[in-house]
């Protein structure tokens, strides 16, 4: 009897609560989804006479449902996943250059605008000078 011990996950942040039938919350509404858009086309499907197409029609409806349920990578969910790769495919640009942010810039362009002040009063001052020898 002493062989018997329970494993507890060390991370307990990737210990994810079961509501119904050991199904997640975002589990049961993909499912939920699925089922009322995957029915209603199968039965508008079988109305044309061949229930094979019929129930093939309404798995490949359901799959992109049951996908974004159950798909998860690194503790992102499918569509987060997605978002990454249009946001580094398509909206970002290929190339990146490498550019940084030079904080000195504006204080050595405010020192010689200083500079440039002084010494136009300086020559202002030195016209005044001579103007008076």
């Amino acid at each position: 009897m002493d062989n018997l011990y329970a494993n507890v996950p060390r991370d307990l942040t990737r210990v994810k609560s079961k509501l119904f039938l050991n199904l997640t919350r975002r589990q049961i509404l993909c499912f939920g989804a699925a089922v009322l858009v995957g029915l209603p086309s199968f039965f508008l499907i079988r109305k044309t006479g061949n229930t094979t197409l019929a129930a093939m029609c309404m798995i490949f409806i359901m799959l992109p449902f049951f996908f974004l349920a159950m798909y998860e990578r690194n503790g992102q969910p499918l569509e987060v996943i997605m978002r990454h790769f249009v946001t580094a495919r398509f909206k970002r640009p290929k190339i990146r250059t490498y550019r940084t942010q030079n904080t000195y810039r504006r204080a050595g362009e405010v020192r010689k605008e200083g500079q440039k002040k002084r010494t136009a009063d300086d020559k202002k001052k030195e016209k005044k000078r001579n103007e008076k020898e």
